[in-house]
């Protein structure tokens, strides 16, 4: 079964809200560094998480185009679909 962008960013933001420091009220359009809050660091960290639970890679390239939660799973989507 292909994820689809909803999906996956429903993936994501559960994974978020595992974290009692991000607000409760986020959505797909959330901007990861603005919103949540997330250093370059945590972002980092989190793509790993979600990497590692989607089992793709994101390209360094990539991860610099990535502003919400959107774009992430977007790009996951895209990568699983190459896969």
């Amino acid at each position: 079964m292909s994820e689809t962008v909803e999906s996956v960013s429903a993936l994501i933001i559960q994974k978020l809200l595992a974290n009692p420091k991000v607000p409760r009220d986020i959505d797909g359009n959330c901007k990861i560094m603005d919103d949540l809050a997330f250093d370059s660091l945590a972002v980092m960290n989190f793509v790993m998480e979600v990497e590692d639970c989607m089992d793709v890679s994101v390209p360094l390239d990539k991860l610099a185009d990535i502003r919400t939660i959107n774009d992430l799973a977007t790009c996951v989507v895209d990568l699983k679909n190459k896969g």
